[in-house]
């Protein structure tokens, strides 16, 4: 088929479905989209509460535990243990299917009459107070972590070890504040670095060792703002350099921030990939519009992409083969459409929170089941049957959201209709709205519960200097100065700040993982020229175009036209740092 340009039903803004979309429409066997891109990773996202943790009671044995649904939802919400318990049979709540009512209210009916999980976690030890983590050990009020031990207020972290306060990292060990970043070892603030060891406060830089204060640096040891010293004289002058004080600190990430703005950024941070657009992508092949991924093949506006997601188009956090429009898929799974929290699964549609099952339709919570529609059991004859009805009926009523938009077979859940309020999600983060947006748009939004810990002293209290800090300090209740409520230091983190010299943070988890979100570049593409032009930048050797003065390279950049960085193609960039 020709390429086609539709216009979003949701923004109203026109997007393009190109023959490479055609075809994968018709191998999931789905009709093509009525929402654009960026709307539908929007809807996808409404449905992903990561961080907005609630206590609460189970409601099966009574026992307390941390849950992402706030008491005043209605659902039943049980613990781990009773949920993969034998106390109770999801099959006890199924339905038939009433082709009087659009198929969207009945699934919102299904979902509140289900008993739901209390957090996403998956052959873990020690992640009680964490949220979407598989395989992992000692996790720490962090989330979406893969393979990983020991890792404290992080997020997107995979195969790391002993490291606080990261996000977006791979294989990292003993490191603090690394942002986009793959590799390192014993390193601190860290934004777009691989391969670093003993190093801190460097942007862009590839296998340096025992580096301070640089950027777009290449197999260096011995650097401290960008300039080259010798071993010796190197230890001189970084001990003088004390990050233990919280004073210093401040200083240097001001200092750091500098440092970020004035050096090049390259159009996209790519790397052993094949055929790729989008931003933080490593081993891929045939990635479109793809974020924060590795090692994936054949795949179309994905964020959060880890190992052995191969054909996947519109799903936020993927280790699977042929899925479309879906969110959480755990580690295995094959033929999804339309999904949310799914573990090795196959040949399920409209389904949430069901596990090493197949042929479902409009399901929840099932384990170990097939043929299955609103949790009602069906014979292997009944089922495709029943199911070709069910899509008809979605597409002769569909259903019709407060702001009129339509949805038949091939639409994702409507916002309105999903578990969280709009800012409780991963929406709110990357697609942020004001609570008077969220409501003009139908959505539903929900106020802060009141913070229940008074302070027992303020930042300003803190010791400056780590080596000052007291074993008492894990008693304290310390008050944020951003958002006004509090936290605590807790043993490990001490024992961590004391080991690596790192002073006491001075402002919630919350408010740090936001300026580490700050950080980060959107996952957004905007089509852009290289900025090198000989008649501005000083470059040190000859490009292809030097001759003619600008470079006339375009590109698909995560950096938006407005941005104040230098931008440069892949050629002018390798040609000034690699």
């Amino acid at each position: 088929m020709n390429k086609e340009i539709k216009i979003c039903q949701n923004c109203k803004h026109e997007f393009i479905i190109e023959p490479e979309d055609f075809d994968f429409y018709e191998k999931i066997k789905v009709p093509a989209p009525t929402f654009c891109p960026e709307c539908r990773m929007q809807r996808r996202m409404a449905i992903r509460n990561e961080r907005s943790l609630y206590k609460d009671s189970c409601d099966l044995c009574g026992k307390h535990m941390l849950s992402i649904y706030s008491p005043d939802k209605p659902f039943k919400v049980y613990c781990r243990e009773c949920w993969y318990g034998d106390d109770w049979d999801p099959l006890s709540y199924g339905m038939d299917c009433d082709f009087s009512k659009p198929f969207f209210k009945q699934w919102r009916e299904l979902i509140e009459r289900v008993p739901r999980i209390n957090l996403f976690l998956i052959n873990n030890i020690g992640t009680e107070y964490a949220n979407f983590i598989v395989n992992s050990k000692n996790i720490y009020l962090s989330y979406s972590i893969v393979k990983s031990e020991d890792v404290y207020y992080s997020r997107s972290v995979d195969k790391s070890k002993q490291s606080f306060d990261c996000f977006n990292g791979q294989e990292l060990e003993l490191c603090y504040e690394n942002v986009d970043c793959a590799r390192n070892y014993r390193s601190s603030h860290l934004l777009r670095s691989r391969d670093c060891i003993d190093s801190a406060f460097l942007f862009d830089c590839v296998n340096c060792q025992n580096c301070f204060m640089s950027s777009n640096l290449r197999n260096r040891q011995y650097v401290i703002r960008n300039k080259q010293y010798s071993k010796d004289s190197y230890q001189t002058e970084i001990a003088r350099i004390d990050s233990g004080k919280a004073g210093i600190i401040a200083e240097l990430k001001k200092e750091f921030s500098g440092l970020m703005l004035g050096s090049l950024h390259k159009f996209a941070q790519i790397t052993k990939s094949v055929d790729a657009i989008g931003d933080n992508l490593q081993n891929v092949k045939n990635a479109k519009y793809t974020f924060d991924a590795y090692g994936v093949e054949n795949v179309k506006y994905l964020v959060r992409g880890v190992t052995n997601a191969k054909d996947v188009y519109d799903v936020v956090g993927a280790g699977i083969e042929l899925a479309y429009e879906g969110t959480a898929t755990g580690l295995s799974g094959s033929n999804l459409k339309f999904f949310s929290f799914m573990e090795f699964n196959s040949d399920v549609e409209f389904s949430d929170w069901c596990q090493s099952s197949s042929h479902l339709f409009a399901c929840s919570a099932l384990r170990k089941k097939s043929y299955c529609i609103f949790n009602k059991q069906y014979s292997k004859e009944e089922y495709p049957n029943l199911v070709s009805r069910i899509v008809k009926h979605m597409d002769d009523m569909p259903y019709t959201d407060k702001q009129g938009r339509i949805y038949k077979y091939g639409e994702f859940y409507p916002i309105e209709l999903l578990p969280w309020a709009y800012n409780e999600t991963l929406a709110q983060e990357y697609f942020p709205l004001t609570k008077e947006q969220v409501l003009e748009r139908g959505y539903s939004w929900r106020e802060p519960d009141p913070y229940p810990h008074k302070p027992t002293m303020q930042p300003s209290d803190l010791p400056d200097d780590i080596k000052d800090v007291q074993d008492s300090i894990t008693n304290e209740i310390i008050g944020c100065p951003d958002c006004g409520r509090a936290y605590r230091i807790i043993k490990p983190e001490l024992d961590f700040l004391r080991a690596q010299r790192i002073a006491l943070p001075r402002k919630c988890p919350d408010c740090r993982h936001r300026d580490r979100f700050a950080l980060r570049n959107p996952i957004n593409l905007w089509h852009r020229q290289c900025m090198c032009d000989y008649k501005i930048h000083a470059n040190t050797v000859k490009h292809a175009h030097h001759q003619t003065g600008s470079c006339p390279n375009e590109f698909e950049t995560s950096y938006a036209p407005e941005r104040k960085e230098t931008v440069y193609c892949e050629q002018c960039y390798n040609a000034e740092v690699v």
